[in-house]
């Protein structure tokens, strides 16, 4: 959703409730100053865009110690 900052100010509360359903871009002189997102969609994409190439047969113990074998490396 696009409003303008003036709108924004005006029903905040209204915008914080729209959150969870989508990111608000806040508009000046008709041009977006600002993205107001979801930090929990927000992680969740993080996450997904992260685990996207990691095989799926693979469990989280095997990437646990794959990560930490990186570090014990270089000490």
């Amino acid at each position: 959703m696009i409003v303008t900052a003036t709108e924004f100010k005006t029903n905040f509360g209204k915008y914080l409730d729209m959150l969870t359903k989508e990111d608000i871009f806040i508009t000046r002189n008709g041009k977006i100053i600002a993205k107001v997102i979801n930090p929990q969609v927000s992680a969740v994409d993080s996450l997904r865009g992260m685990l996207k190439n990691v095989p799926s047969d693979i469990d989280l113990d095997s990437l646990r110690e794959e990560r930490l074998s990186k570090y014990e490396d270089h000490v």
